[in-house]
């Protein structure tokens, strides 16, 4: 439940119309004076607990307010994991009874209402909350721990430079800022809809399943197509750096001796499955059965660095039901997911700061340059002290500034971790590349490897995703989208990932054969192309080109025919003031974007070619 305090001097609302799924209601509406408002969204999930706790809030601030009057209020604006209607009318019902001791009004549920508000302006005039229900969740030991780590902060420059956080000079540095007052705060839950929410929604990428559990989604044509290039493109990354892809199950068995220390050492919440006679838990990464391959396998020192390779769709982790929202943050995501073997800690060293380059040469060529995200590193300050060269060598390669996390001492499996974190537009961190250097597990998993003088060894661990989850590529490249707009850019998607990155549009019907015959000359050289047949104006066509997102809008009428090119709108040099038109061929459209989309995937049409023929997903 979401709830929006407001001490008002009135309120006033009047009904309008019902919904479908409204309650009864024969008033017209009311006026009230000296009023603590609560504006309410019930959340799935929500019931009579939640209804007792929300109680509680509101009488608590009552109190500290001296209101006597309250006004629970639905408003659906708050949350966009809304409960249905019957289970938020019985919820809205539940918080009035709990609250009957003080005068207590209702607005109805499922009607248009407008309404006028006077805040009082006072220091608690405006409060937010957050109401959820007890979930009974398997909660670690590392997660224990992670709740208790005291961390010191610090800012590695890229002279090598170690200064505390408190005393850095953050300007021209102002995404670092946040990223920093984001960790150090660990305010993890959202209580704004960010962004790309909405994009997602408007450009039939994907959407909540209000079928499932939060945290999944359902992913339109468009939004599949986009998922699977960066999924395909990831993936040939890492088999090229030297990786071998493998398949293991989604499930395992909680009561595995070996499974089941490693995960009181993870910071995850699992969904548990209860079988015939066993419990199991879904996968929240493909470490247990990349390591069950390796402890079976035999391993010399001439296979180091060996890597393995899987991209888990899914892996599933029960994050908290405040911290879901849109694409950022889910409980079943798709991960490229990468282990490497090394024999010592040189060699980790080695393929840790490869594997840092790898990362930032990926996300650069997916779309995400250095300046669009930000670098952690989480160490001991005894690996620091020991490695202090290494750190800072590191630290060189995107030659920016970096926030460094350090323990006194050793928390969890890994002594070493870096992140890149993107910032979006609610100064929210999420981070999308990583890797760890692993100490513990190739003894806990019993891999072994032979070494040049015959001896059984335990090697090092890395733990890499080159990208970070695919779901939360694709939310950084929407808010980045929404960036690029508040900046006075159109926003878009790399060409390669654009759903469709050339649309034909004809002038009239008579140039409709042309259009279609471009087209085909476009689609012959691998690129997605479709063709605006629709009974609509000219102006609307490209009014929904536009806003669909297309990289290259190409217009054709009498003139472009007998000249045999094509009037071409390139959305990546144009602004919100200024249109880019430019006249070409055919030939030169298709290298151009050939050009652009070298070295990437590619996947054709998802959906009809003629608009006409396509259904709306929304």
């Amino acid at each position: 439940m979401k709830l929006l305090l407001i001490h008002a001097d009135y309120m006033e609302y009047e009904v309008k119309k019902k919904t479908r799924v409204a309650e009864d209601f024969d008033g017209k509406g009311e006026r009230l004076e000296e009023v603590l408002v609560a504006f309410v969204s019930v959340e799935k999930g929500d019931n009579e607990e939640v209804a007792k706790k929300a109680a509680k809030e509101i009488r608590d601030v009552a109190n500290k307010v001296k209101a006597e009057r309250i006004l629970i209020y639905p408003y659906a604006h708050l949350s966009s994991n809304l409960a249905d209607a019957e289970t938020a009318i019985n919820v809205l019902k539940a918080l009035q009874a709990e609250l009957s001791d003080l005068e207590v009004h209702r607005a109805p549920f499922g009607w248009y209402k407008s309404f006028k508000i006077s805040c009082k302006g006072h220091p608690l005039s405006e409060l937010s909350r957050e109401i959820s229900v007890t979930e009974e969740l398997e909660v670690t030991k590392a997660l224990k721990a992670e709740e208790k780590i005291e961390s010191y902060w610090y800012i590695l420059t890229p002279d090598g430079e170690l200064i505390d956080v408190e005393k850095f000079d953050f300007t021209g540095y102002e995404n670092l800022r946040k990223f920093a007052k984001y960790e150090m705060e660990k305010r993890r839950a959202v209580d704004r809809i960010p962004p790309h929410v909405e994009y997602m929604k408007r450009l039939e990428i994907a959407d909540y399943e209000e079928a499932s559990d939060s945290g999944h989604l359902r992913y339109y044509p468009k939004g599949r197509l986009i998922k699977s290039l960066l999924e395909d493109f990831v993936t040939r990354k890492c088999i090229e750096y030297g990786a071998m892809e493998v398949e293991t199950p989604i499930m395992y068995d909680r009561e595995h001796p070996t499974l089941r220390r490693y995960l009181e050492r993870f910071p995850a919440r699992q969904y548990i499955l209860k079988g015939d006679k066993r419990e199991f838990f879904l996968r929240f990464a493909a470490c247990f059965g990349q390591f069950l391959i390796a402890s079976s396998s035999v391993i010399t020192y001439k296979n180091l660095p060996l890597r393995i390779y899987e991209l888990t769709r899914y892996s599933f982790r029960k994050e908290q039901r405040g911290e879901l929202v849109g694409l950022r943050r889910l409980r079943a995501f798709t991960m490229p997911d990468m282990h490497t073997l090394v024999k010592d800690l040189e060699q980790a060293k080695q393929e840790f700061l490869n594997q840092y380059k790898l990362s930032a040469e990926i996300l650069k060529e997916i779309g995400l340059d250095p300046s669009d995200y930000e670098v952690a590193i989480r160490l001991t300050r005894e690996f620091y002290e020991e490695n202090r060269d290494f750190i800072h060598e590191i630290a060189k390669v995107l030659n920016k500034p970096i926030l460094i996390e350090m323990w006194d001492e050793r928390f969890f499996y890994f002594i070493l971790k870096f992140e890149f974190n993107f910032i979006d537009a609610l100064d929210k961190a999420s981070a999308l590349s990583t890797v760890q250097i692993d100490v513990e597990n190739a003894e806990r998993y019993g891999i072994t490897y032979v070494d040049s003088d015959g001896k059984e060894k335990y090697p090092l661990i890395l733990h890499c995703s080159a990208s970070g989850a695919i779901e939360r590529v694709m939310y950084a490249l929407l808010e980045k989208a929404y960036l690029m707009l508040q900046n006075g850019r159109l926003p878009m998607l790399p060409v390669w990932l654009s759903p469709t990155q050339v649309r034909i549009i004809p002038v009239s019907e008579k140039h409709l054969d042309y259009a279609l015959k471009v087209a085909n000359e476009l689609e012959k050289r691998c690129i997605r192309v479709d063709v605006d047949d629709r009974d609509e104006t000219l102006a609307k066509k490209i009014r929904d080109a536009s806003s669909e997102w297309i990289p290259y809008i190409a217009v054709v009428g009498e003139r472009e025919e007998k000249s045999n090119k094509i009037t071409v709108t390139i959305r990546s040099e144009s602004t919100i003031n200024e249109q880019k038109r430019v006249e070409m061929s055919v030939e030169e459209l298709a290298n151009r974007i050939q050009n652009e989309c070298k070295g990437k995937p590619f996947k054709p049409l998802c959906l009809p070619k003629l608009l006409s023929a396509r259904p709306s997903f929304r």
